[in-house]
């Protein structure tokens, strides 16, 4: 067993470590448990990375993130998601993608925008030939009285 002296700001995390620790296993955990499940589940990345994670997430308030933890947990959650090969994800500049919704609002088609024809089109394809018909038809109708 070693000593090892530390400050009182990194007791107060390691503390705050060995809470979480104990909410999420129903268990007491000691120092020991919180210093290896921060060795066995910490990643290291480059400083710039850090720093550029930091700055999005004290600039762009408004997106939800409060930590840098809170971004990378989404952040790998969203790729984890794409990378599954259950979506596709095209990028798009946002330019061209405001003008390809102010053309759909311009010809007055039955859409919201451009992310409900997509999904429209996904429903239109389930549904009877007779059935795509009238619900092409009856949203025309409904749009042009």
């Amino acid at each position: 067993m070693k000593t090892l002296r530390i400050s009182d700001d990194v007791h107060r995390k390691l503390t705050a470590t060995v809470g979480t620790l104990m909410a999420q296993t129903g268990k007491m955990q000691t120092y020991q448990d919180a210093v290896e499940a921060m060795l066995s589940q910490s990643v290291i990345l480059p400083q710039d990375l850090l720093d550029q994670i930091q700055h999005f997430v004290g600039k762009e308030k408004g997106k939800g993130y409060t930590t840098r933890e809170d971004f990378l947990r989404d952040a790998t959650r969203w790729r984890l998601k794409h990378l599954s090969g259950e979506y596709e994800h095209v990028e798009v500049l946002r330019e061209k993608y405001e003008r390809g919704e102010s053309a759909v609002r311009e010809m007055i088609l039955p859409f919201l925008g451009i992310a409900d024809y997509l999904d429209k089109q996904g429903e239109l394809r389930t549904m009877p030939r007779v059935a795509r018909l009238f619900w092409v038809w009856s949203s025309t109708f409904l749009l042009l009285f």
